[in-house]
């Protein structure tokens, strides 16, 4: 027979109540609270050569008070199966958030779920658009997750016990509700003369000379989004015919029921085309952004066999008013891209995205695509941005063979504002 102390029985209930009780972030783990969900947009008719840049309102997303924990798309046909980029270049999709009146849904007879808007069309008085943190102005880059043909190889998960928080009814306005819609810009490039001059989106392979609003574009614009926008067509080889086909997004959702123990992240979006002018005095509003979203890359005037000396760099400086703890990042850049780097105003990596390459042909291996992006994931709290830090962002492209048209350098970020045990103290 054996007998225990007093002091033992005390500390066996001690240690018995912490393993029981979540008083630290530290044993918050979502991995058996997740809720997965697939979903499929409207669809969307291609033919070769065809282009759909097309909105899509009121889509399925998860309610109530949640924390998004992860979000990704890609291009399937009615049967489901993967499309591979060289038939279908998925050029970007964006998810963006929105109230929408209760009383406009009551009231508009033709209301539909599922309508289908162009770019061109906007919200009414019974629509608020709910945009990330910045940095761009207005309503450019406003999307809460964003990617384009790198989409099946870039991971979007966000670590525990961080999550982007939505549906806190405290944030409603009253008599609105939280919806969400997609858009998607998607190239047929099937039997086109030059496949990376339509994913580029060169004007004269589109014919075109106008946007889509009818204004005449300046002789300079080569190429990029006013050129392939909706039911745009990129010229075709001679001959060659194949039936239209209808194709969807098939976007997969991961979230979790929001807790005390859940961490809120802010969404930034940086370009490297922001014209930001600032000096070391200067205090920046979000309305002195000028963000362009693409731009061109000229073609290397040095010996094409010198890959060293045919790199194109782009950089921006762009300032943080307020102080915080970077999570996750991940650059977004379009054939011909060699990386992307975030640096601190001390000239520190916050990040580093570089692109991955595909070498076969099937779908998520398409050779000569940007088929992922690496990603960035610190120990949380290992990497700070000061309150008023001015941040570097510099976005890398070749130019070895030829010009590049509308291209991108977008850097997508998500920080918070507190760590984990400042959470819960």
């Amino acid at each position: 027979m054996s007998f225990a102390t007093n002091d033992m029985v005390i500390s066996m209930a001690i240690l018995f109540l912490v393993l029981l009780t979540p008083c630290s972030s530290s044993f918050w783990n979502t991995q058996n609270k997740i809720k997965t969900a697939v979903h499929y947009s409207p669809g969307f008719e291609l033919g070769p050569g065809s282009v759909s840049n097309r909105y899509y309102y009121d889509i399925e997303f998860p309610r109530g008070h949640v924390a998004l924990k992860g979000f990704n798309a890609e291009v399937v046909d009615e049967s489901g199966n993967s499309v591979p980029l060289y038939e279908t270049y998925l050029h970007h999709w964006g998810l963006y958030r929105y109230y929408e009146s209760k009383s406009k849904l009551l009231t508009d007879t033709r209301y539909d779920p599922h309508r289908v808007l162009h770019v061109s069309d906007s919200f009414s008085n019974s629509h608020i658009m709910i945009r990330n943190s910045g940095m761009c102005q207005g309503n450019i880059l406003r999307f809460y997750y964003g990617i384009g043909s790198e989409t099946r190889g870039t991971n979007t998960d966000i670590p525990d016990p961080f999550g982007i928080e939505i549906g806190n009814p405290a944030e409603v306005p009253e008599g609105y509700e939280e919806k969400w819609f997609l858009n998607v810009h998607a190239i047929d490039t099937r039997g086109v003369e030059d496949k990376l001059g339509c994913t580029e989106c060169r004007c004269d392979l589109y014919n075109v000379t106008m946007n889509e609003y009818g204004i005449p574009l300046s002789p300079s614009y080569e190429g990029g989004l006013n050129c392939c926008y909706d039911q745009t067509q990129c010229r075709l080889r001679k001959g060659f015919q194949a039936p239209k086909r209808t194709l969807y997004l098939r976007y997969i959702v991961k979230w979790i029921d929001w807790d005390e123990y859940a961490i809120p992240v802010k969404i930034y979006v940086f370009d490297v085309t922001d014209t930001l002018k600032t000096s070391d005095t200067s205090n920046i509003a979000s309305s002195d952004h000028d963000c362009l979203i693409e731009y061109k890359v000229d073609p290397c005037n040095s010996d094409p066999k010198k890959d060293d000396e045919c790199v194109d760099v782009k950089r921006t400086r762009l300032p943080m008013q307020k102080g915080v703890y970077f999570v996750y990042g991940v650059a977004h850049q379009h054939s011909g891209g060699i990386g992307s780097t975030l640096y601190g105003q001390d000239g520190r990596v916050i990040c580093t995205s570089m692109p991955n390459y595909g070498s076969g042909d099937e779908a998520g291996n398409e050779s000569g695509y940007i088929v992922g992006m690496s990603t960035c994931y610190p120990k949380p709290g290992s990497v700070k941005i000061f309150d008023g830090e001015k941040l570097t962002l510099e976005s890398n492209y070749t130019s070895s063979t030829r010009s590049h048209t509308g291209v991108m350098g977008i850097f997508y970020l998500l920080v918070a504002e507190q760590l984990p045990h400042e959470h819960r103290t």
